[in-house]
């Protein structure tokens, strides 16, 4: 049985944004990378402050939004920090749920291939956010190498799941450019991918507008 995993959030009711009809987002603590506009930057801060639950536990906590995930094919959305590194818990999570509830993961998929072999079938749709193919980018904003995750999308593409995966490729302000994007996207399309989601992230500044 996995241990409880401490989570940062639990947000309901997202429409048709980190999912498929109505969702509920669960976020984890804990992440790989140390991305300079960290969406969630309280996924990296001291654990101790945040309630761990085990997959029963969560169960019963959003459970009552079945109805809802039941009538518009939604369900669940991991997220984080990096939900991949609580395969386990994810797993069985899924055991335990109804089996129409929708998976999800958003993910930057930057972990040990073993963990992405785990999720295989459990997860129904994939939100990959890849920064930037280029390795000196990525490495720039993340301070870590992307070789992992190339290998790990190599993989994901040879298992026939392209039609489960969005991947997003963003505009990072004073990293890369939209010619960046366009030979990341590319690169993509030549593993067989298809369905890309490009946007911008925002920058500390412009949030605090």
């Amino acid at each position: 049985m996995p241990t409880a995993a401490p989570i940062i959030g639990i947000v309901r009711h997202s429409i048709n944004v980190d999912g498929e009809g109505v969702c509920t987002l669960v976020a984890f603590h804990s992440c790989t990378l140390k991305c300079k506009y960290c969406l969630n930057p309280h996924s990296l801060s001291g654990v101790e402050k945040y309630k761990k639950f085990t997959p029963e536990a969560l169960f019963e906590r959003v459970k009552v939004d079945d109805l809802y995930f039941q009538a518009t094919n939604g369900g669940i959305t991991f997220g984080g920090g990096e939900p991949m590194l609580r395969a386990e818990f994810i797993e069985e999570f899924k055991r335990i749920c109804p089996s129409n509830w929708r998976i999800s993961i958003e993910t930057a998929l930057n972990v040990e291939q073993s963990f992405v072999r785990r999720l295989l079938g459990v997860i129904d749709h994939y939100y990959i956010d890849i920064k930037d193919i280029n390795n000196s980018i990525y490495e720039s904003y993340t301070s870590k190498s992307n070789q992992q995750v190339i290998e790990n999308l190599k993989f994901l593409a040879q298992q026939n799941l392209a039609d489960k995966i969005t991947i997003r490729v963003p505009l990072i302000p004073g990293f890369n450019t939209a010619d960046d994007q366009e030979k990341s996207i590319a690169f993509l399309k030549e593993l067989g991918f298809k369905n890309f989601n490009r946007f911008t992230y925002l920058t500390d500044t412009e949030r605090a507008d």
